[in-house]
Formats: C-alpha cells, sequence, structure tokens
C-alpha cells in the first residue's frame, strides 16, 4: 500500500499556510504537533499536572545556563576557583547566570518534591505505570547526583569540605568502600582529578543519563496515559477527556513563567555568593551541604563513629528501595488518599522527620556560641571575598601574573607599590624580607580606610620600624590601599 503524496503548496495560498505545507511535506511536522499536542488528559487540565513540566523547563534551564558557564571554567584545583571569580566579579551578568543556575538546583529539588507528593498523594502511580515510577525514581537519582557533582566545582572552602565529607561517606561501603571513594577521588586526596572527574560526571555523563530516561519517562507516561483525578479508575478511565493543547499547555507555559520569574528575582536580588578558594589546611572550616542534604548529614551526626554504615549506607539503601516499590506494594487501584492510610501515611510521615532533621541541623549550628561564631565568622569571609575585587592567578606569590588583564585600580596600585619603594623593604610580590614584614592578608586586618590612615600616618610600631608616611594624592592613595587589599 502506497504513502499518499502531500501536494506542494499553491501559489495563492496564504504565506504562512504555503510554509506550514511547505515544511509538513519534508518533515511531518504537523502529525508530530498532533501526537504531542491532542494527547487526553482524563477528567480535563488541572494545575496539579504543572509539575512534571515544570521540572522539564528547570531541567533546560540548568542545561542553557551550564553551557554558558562552561564557556569560562577550567577543572583543575589551580584554576578553578579563580575562574569562578572572574566570572562573578568581571564577567557581565555572569554573577547573574551563575546565580540562576545555583538556585535552579534548588527549585528543582522543591518542584521533584511537589512532584512525588502529587503523585502518592494522587495514587498515579497505579495500574500499568510501575516503569514509569521506577524511570521517575531514577531520574529524582541523578537530580540528586547533578547537584552533589556540581557543588565542588567552584572549588571554594564550603564546596571543598562538604564533598570532603560525603566522599568520605563512600569509604563507609563493606569491602569496595575504599576502592570507591578511591575511584571518585581520583587518588587518596581531593585535587585536580577529583574536579576534573565532577566535572565530566556533571557535565556529560549524569546530563545524557537524565536526557535518556526523561525520553523514557515520557515514553512510559504516554505509553500508560495520565491516572487523571483521584476518583478515576486508573486502568480503564471513564471521565471524559479532553486534548493536552491548549489549556493545560497554557497552565504549564504559566507555571514556567512564574519559576524563572522566581529565579530571576531571587538570583537578582540575593546573588549566590562564593568564599574563599579551598585551602585543606584550614581546620577550623566547619562543613556544611547545601539545605536539601543538611537532614542527611544532620541523620549522620546521629549515627557516627560504629554506627556510620548503618546510618550512612544501610537505611538509606532500604528507604530508597521500599520508595521505589511503592507500585508493587500498593496493589490495590483505590487512589484516595484518606482510604490509602499506609503509604500516605508513611510519606508524610518522611516528610516530617526529614524537615525536622533539617531544623535540627540549623540549630545546633547556632545554639552553640562557639560554632555560631564560626559559622559567623564563614559567612564574613563569603561575604568579604565577594565584596573584594578580582584578583588574577599569581606568579611568585602576590603579584599578578598578567598585570594588563587586572582589575585597573589594582595595576595602578601595583605600580604605586613599586614607584614609592615599599618593594624595596616588603618585597617585588609583597611577601616580606628581614626589613619589613609580609602585607599578604591585610585586607582582611583592615578596612579600606582604616589601611589608607595608617599608609598616610603610620603608627609608632610601623614607624619604628623605618616605616615613612606615604604621600600621595587621596585617589592615589585609594588605588595603594586596593592592591594591598586583594594581596593573599
Amino acid at each position: 500500500m502506497s504513502t499518499p503524496i502531500t501536494p506542494e503548496p499553491k501559489e495563492g495560498h496564504h504565506f504562512i499556510e504555503r510554509a506550514d505545507a511547505w515544511l509538513d511535506a519534508r518533515t511531518g511536522i504537523d502529525s508530530i504537533l498532533h501526537e504531542s499536542l491532542d494527547e487526553p488528559i482524563h477528567g480535563g487540565a488541572r494545575w496539579a499536572y504543572v509539575f512534571g513540566s515544570g521540572l522539564l523547563f528547570l531541567f533546560m534551564s540548568q542545561v542553557i545556563t551550564g553551557v554558558f558557564l562552561t564557556f569560562y571554567y577550567v577543572p583543575s584545583a589551580d584554576h578553578a576557583h579563580t575562574v569562578v571569580s572572574y566570572m562573578v566579579k568581571v564577567v557581565s551578568s555572569g554573577s547573574f547566570i551563575r546565580s540562576i543556575h545555583a538556585y535552579g538546583s534548588s527549585g528543582i529539588i522543591i518542584v521533584l518534591c511537589l512532584h512525588v507528593g502529587q503523585t502518592i498523594l494522587y495514587g498515579s502511580y497505579k495500574g500499568k505505570r510501575e516503569l514509569l515510577w521506577l524511570s521517575g525514581c531514577i531520574l529524582m537519582a541523578l537530580m540528586l547526583g547533578m547537584s552533589f557533582t556540581g557543588y565542588l566545582l567552584p572549588w571554594d572552602e564550603k564546596a571543598y569540605f562538604a564533598t570532603a565529607v560525603g566522599t568520605n561517606l563512600i569509604a563507609e561501603v563493606p569491602w569496595i568502600g575504599p576502592l570507591l571513594q578511591k575511584l571518585v577521588r581520583g587518588g587518596d586526596q581531593m585535587g585536580t582529578l577529583t574536579i576534573s572527574r565532577f566535572f565530566v560526571l556533571h557535565v556529560f555523563i549524569l546530563p545524557g543519563m537524565l536526557i535518556a530516561f526523561i525520553v523514557g519517562h515520557v515514553f512510559f507516561f504516554r505509553k500508560a496515559g495520565a491516572a487523571g483525578p483521584i476518583n478515576e479508575d486508573p486502568i480503564e478511565p471513564k471521565l471524559p477527556s479532553v486534548p493536552f493543547y491548549p489549556r493545560q499547555v497554557l497552565m504549564d507555559a504559566a507555571f514556567a513563567v512564574v519559576l524563572i520569574g522566581i529565579l530571576a528575582v531571587i538570583a537578582k536580588m540575593i546573588p549566590m555568593d562564593l568564599g574563599p578558594s579551598a585551602n585543606p589546611a584550614d581546620t577550623h572550616f566547619l562543613p556544611r551541604p547545601e539545605w536539601y542534604y543538611r537532614p542527611a548529614f544532620q541523620w549522620l551526626k546521629y549515627l557516627s563513629g560504629r554506627w556510620s554504615l548503618v546510618g550512612g549506607i544501610i537505611m538509606p539503601a532500604i528507604l530508597a528501595l521500599v520508595f521505589a516499590a511503592v507500585p508493587f506494594l500498593d496493589r490495590k487501584l483505590e487512589r484516595r488518599p484518606w482510604k490509602r492510610p499506609i503509604t500516605v501515611g508513611a510519606f508524610l510521615l518522611f516528610l516530617v522527620c526529614y524537615t525536622g532533621l533539617g531544623f535540627a541541623s540549623y540549630h545546633d549550628d547556632y545554639s552553640d556560641p562557639a560554632m555560631a561564631a564560626q559559622m559567623h565568622k564563614q559567612d564574613a569571609d563569603s561575604q568579604a571575598f565577594m565584596n573584594s575585587p578580582f584578583i588574577p592567578e599569581t606568579a611568585g606569590g602576590g603579584t599578578p601574573a598578567n598585570v594588563a588583564s587586572a582589575d585597573p585600580i589594582v595595576v595602578k596600585g601595583h605600580a604605586l607599590f613599586q614607584s614609592q619603594s615599599c618593594n624595596s623593604c616588603h618585597g617585588e610580590d609583597a611577601t616580606g624580607t628581614a626589613a619589613a614584614p609580609a602585607l599578604t592578608g591585610v585586607g582582611a586586618k583592615y578596612s579600606e580606610a582604616q589601611l589608607e590612615a595608617l599608609l598616610h600616618a603610620p603608627n609608632i610600631k610601623m614607624t619604628a620600624g623605618g616605616m615613612q608616611p606615604v604621600a600621595l594624592e587621596a585617589k592615589d592613595l585609594e588605588a595603594l590601599s586596593t592592591y594591598l587589599r586583594q594581596l593573599h
């Protein structure tokens, strides 16, 4: 049986109709749109169904913003923090794009919880939807993996130490734990090999797997069909159906606009911070994961030491298996939540416990005075780093390796540092000599105003060491102070 031939558009047709007919004759786009948009929704369109499309939109947003970030990123322990700092402080809209990407991961977790909650409350996993549920569980695990691998890439202190805690947990796996930890880290210690492996996972492997399972998830969804409202039969729907287009499409689009609006406002008003570069020798830093991993972090605090294997590996594995087996355990076709007290009650109990552990983690951090002081110090260090000018990679300590590419004020300050013969006592890179101490780190000790005052009128100790007042105009003095404050 031959396939009917679609005629070429005639000259008298409207231009848009002609273009559509020309494109459809070569691609079959009309049949694709018909198959995609005319999907029947039993019981009609509902706002409760927007979360799946919202997750797909957020994933696309993560891909787009992630591509822009990879234009600058270098997966190396020597360069990662510098290039992220460059993106945040120098690149036009770099901080905004990075904030959209960072907050987008939190948005995915929130919408994912809403999607899972709606699915459980509506009993949408019932009927012939076991594969649909299992593919969704795998997608959730992959999303959490994306968040974990991406957290290390800025290579600041909080990313380094939080990832160190996470990879230490891998070593608790019986028999193969230490080998897995070494495989993930690329060695015994975290460094460039760790970043490169996390980068490949975050940018190539996990997104590829996500795309594959998204396609499978959509296929299983279209095969089983929409479950409909809670009073609908999940196998043989009785309620009248309406097409996916236009009402449900408009609802999904409106939800996507709300999501991007919320992300844009938060990214603009509260840019994602970046702390100082990772310092493995810092023994005082308190590592803390992102908020959605906080409950698990608190759980591990309760079951540490000899119980770490049970609390960190066995119990989460059992919980994940039970969660994945929900469609096989809850086999009745009853979908009303008040008629399914065990499944719904277990889910709500988990939410309460997980939320309670998260609050307990934050409470513990700020109820102990010493711990609270350290947490405030870490926040202050991150804020101070964000407020400081961009510092290019250095050669020999604090001197910019390529002064021509540095902040113009820093360049001017560096020139004044040499012209005023400061380098004759403090060294070419301000790391100190026998005649005068190092100036690296003065930015953490003095504010800009305090440092300018000391340059203009040295204190008794500085005068006794041979320091002379710096006679410069206000703008030059400010440039010299800016250069000194960015030295590390």
